[in-house]
């Protein structure tokens, strides 16, 4: 049985084929058509998926939509009733954009699918949003039952749900429904601190370490009430977005003292401070729902999906919490994993298929699901265009990338099929010493052109974690952050806890302060955002790491994802050596082809690239 699903219309839209229950082909609509979060239907990203599934004309058995849109426009007309008359303008706004395309979203997906030619699906079927991201977490986890932890901006009504899955079936318990969101909530402080909504949240996390929690209580007193059974209210009379085009409004203002951030003022510290306390509270809040989601199921593992499931450290709190023996997020955790989520609800829950698990391996294939191209397609794009490069047996060439990366070299490595989902797992990504004081710098201002205070992750081998973190050892994808070990601390940095307040004038001197031993992951309040690598879901990446430690003691590395500020992970060879050559990268890996900056022939194009991106 073939099955497509597809998330569109709303931000990060994507594709998922599967087979007979297999996940054998995902990938967001952005990394082809170069438009960051592209929400449009993924026309690009099917026509892939299908054809990389190698689906036939009229063998598609089964799509299945993440959403349903007749409950969304429900919602629309709803809250439009409740802010009458004060609405208007944004139910004016709204309205277009609903009767020209969401609304036809099955009748347009139906179209595309015959214009590709694979005619008319078997069937078609709307999964519920909330519903599409459980799924996305549950039935890929290698657990035979657990709880689901489901939190996002906001679905058709829910913005948060708390589930049990069993088997090859889960169901919702409980359901947080809008206006109430953490997502909007989360979003709300990212609009108020001057970055883009939908893109820019991880940007606010990142920030948070740098401050001190001193707005906790007014946000608790005026924003937002937090209830024991894990649920929560907002007071709406300070947000904007129920009736307005903008996140918050004057009385937010007023109780934070102060106007919105611009994105071309600088980062004062007051903004620091305000970025750590909505991640306090943040925390608070799904630690809350983690301890209810608990009590209320009885389940000893977790599985998290939704947008707010990327707020790694969140994570990382309610692995250390000891509240679950495991916990599982879905790499693809936002609306693109929707998708994903989809398609296996259509299997299990709709067809109900068999389910079978052992305990320990997911469904994900290491998150590596999108396209990857042949050595001959390689060579021939790089003749084509008189690119210089040498080829090299696959063990020599990790021999030297861990040369070059132990010389100090900044290597951008393009191999195997493209990463599904926000995080670069080492098939799209930048990788550098994680040893060297100047790389993070170098990194974000020479390479990645971006904020001076980004903090980098780390990537290290599995079985060398318990070297590095105090709790976490095993984090395949990116997603929990922990406490770099404190016999690796500097004397200073061991006497902190946490973020030492700083001179925000002084913020880039502050950054670049080493804080450990692997100086370039240690962020400012001595946290990392890990991955782990272990030989099966990543075997050239982990020769990589062996043949590092053997030059250096060291199985660690920086790991960023293969692209410049504002831009979608690079997605074909073409995408590499453009981002390549625009930035400071000294190494480009395509496959087993190697490519040296000095030795390229001058890069040419028309008009500065950083147009081209908009900015996050």
């Amino acid at each position: 049985m073939n099955i497509l699903g597809i998330s569109a219309l709303y931000h990060d839209a994507a594709a998922c084929v599967m087979r007979d229950g297999d996940i054998v082909a995902a990938a967001q609509e952005e990394r082809f058509t170069r438009k960051k979060g592209d929400a449009s239907i993924p026309a690009h990203a099917i026509a892939w998926a299908l054809a990389d599934a190698r689906i036939k004309p009229g063998e598609i058995d089964l799509v299945c939509y993440m959403d349903k849109p007749v409950a969304k426009f429900t919602r629309l007309l709803s809250t439009y009733a409740a802010t009458a008359p004060r609405g208007l303008k944004s139910y004016l706004s709204a309205l277009p954009s609903w009767l020209r395309q969401k609304a036809w979203a099955g009748h347009d997906i139906e179209k595309l699918l015959q214009r590709l030619g694979y005619g008319r699906p078997k069937d078609f079927q709307f999964v519920e949003h909330h519903h599409a991201h459980a799924a996305s977490a549950f039935f890929p986890s290698p657990y035979e039952e657990a709880a689901t932890l489901t939190v996002d901006g906001v679905g058709e009504w829910a913005t948060t749900g708390i589930g049990v899955g069993e088997g090859n079936r889960f169901r919702m318990l409980f359901e947080q429904r809008f206006p109430h969101s953490i997502g909007m909530l989360y979003s709300a402080f990212t609009y108020y601190i001057g970055f883009k909504v939908n893109s820019g949240e991880y940007k606010l996390m990142g920030l948070a370490p740098y401050g001190e929690p001193t707005f906790v209580d007014v946000i608790k007193k005026h924003l937002v009430q937090l209830r024991d059974d894990g649920s929560f209210r907002l007071n709406m009379d300070h947000f904007g977005y129920l009736a307005g085009f903008t996140m918050t409004n004057d009385r937010f203002h007023a109780v934070m003292g102060g106007p919105p951030r611009t994105p071309d003022q600088p980062i004062a510290q007051r903004h620091m401070d305000i970025a750590r306390s909505i991640q306090v509270v943040t925390e608070e809040i799904i630690l809350n729902m983690a301890r209810y989601a608990r009590a209320v199921t009885g389940k000893r593992n977790l599985c998290l999906a939704g947008g707010v499931a990327l707020n790694c450290v969140a994570n990382g709190k309610i692995v250390r919490s000891g509240l679950f023996d495991e916990v599982f997020v879905q790499p693809a955790a936002g609306d693109a994993g929707g998708s994903l989520g989809a398609a296996i609800y259509g299997w299990y829950h709709i067809h109900g298929k068999p389910r079978t698990v052992d305990g320990v391996h997911d469904a994900m294939h290491g998150g590596l699901l999108g396209p990857r191209f042949e050595m001959a397609q390689i060579k021939q794009y790089l003749d084509a265009h008189g690119y210089v490069y040498a080829e090299h047996a696959p063990e020599a060439r990790d021999k030297l990338v861990a040369a070059h990366l132990a010389e100090g070299k900044v290597v951008g490595l393009f191999q195997g099929r493209m990463e599904f989902g926000p995080r670069a797992l080492c098939n799209r990504s930048i990788l550098g010493d994680a040893r060297s004081t100047k790389m993070q710098s170098h990194l974000n201002l020479a390479t990645k052109f971006r904020e001076s205070f980004r903090p980098f992750a780390p990537v290290c081998l599995e079985e060398a974690a318990h070297r590095y973190f105090e709790q976490i050892h095993k984090s395949p994808y990116m997603l929990m952050v922990d406490q770099v070990r404190a016999d690796r601390l500097t004397p200073t940095a061991r006497g902190e806890q946490g973020a030492t307040r700083g001179d925000a004038s002084k913020l880039y001197e502050w950054v670049n302060t080493p804080r450990s031993d692997v100086p370039a992951i240690t962020h400012v309040d001595n946290s990392a955002r890990i991955q782990t690598i272990d030989e099966g879901r990543n075997p050239r990446m982990y020769r990589i790491l062996k043949e590092f430690e053997a030059l250096t003691g060291e199985a660690i590395l920086i790991n960023t994802s293969f692209n410049v500020r504002s831009e979608p992970i690079v997605c074909t060879p073409e995408d590499a050596y453009a981002c390549f050559m625009r930035s400071g990268m000294d190494t480009l890996v395509l496959e087993d082809c190697v490519l040296l900056k000095p030795e390229q022939p001058e890069w040419i194009e028309e008009g500065d690239w950083r147009d081209k991106f908009e900015a996050d």
